[in-house]
């Protein structure tokens, strides 16, 4: 059984997450909460998307600042840095998928996790 919805020691980490998403313009921000989910392999999703093979390296690259500048957390793993079609940043707690847009939209996370609690983000700086 999951723990229940509150303030967590990730909450910091994701805010961080989405702080470097948005300094390089990440498109359509989505922090899934799934700590109310059973069965899940973390906590939270982070999940956003770029236009092109370098933005979406661009995006990874500045979570992954953020994260260990405000944070003080790097990444257990990482994966698809090659491709850049989709990079994922694996923070154990909180993982975050960085999409090329066609790509995400052929996965569709959000969708398969739709009992998720759902927050957006502003495309801001």
């Amino acid at each position: 059984m999951k723990k229940a919805q509150g303030p967590a020691p990730s909450s910091h980490l994701v805010d961080a997450v989405v702080q470097g998403i948005q300094e390089v313009k990440g498109k359509d921000i989505v922090h899934l909460d799934l700590r109310a989910v059973p069965n899940t392999v973390c906590d939270h999703f982070v999940i956003c998307h770029g236009d092109s093979d370098t933005q979406v390296e661009a995006i990874a690259r500045s979570a992954e600042r953020f994260a260990l500048e405000r944070a003080q957390e790097k990444p257990w793993h990482t994966e698809g840095q090659d491709g850049a079609g989709w990079i994922l940043l694996d923070f154990v707690d909180v993982v975050v998928h960085v999409f090329h847009k066609e790509r995400r939209a052929y996965y569709g996370l959000e969708h398969l996790w739709a009992d998720a609690i759902r927050n957006t983000y502003d495309n801001v700086a």
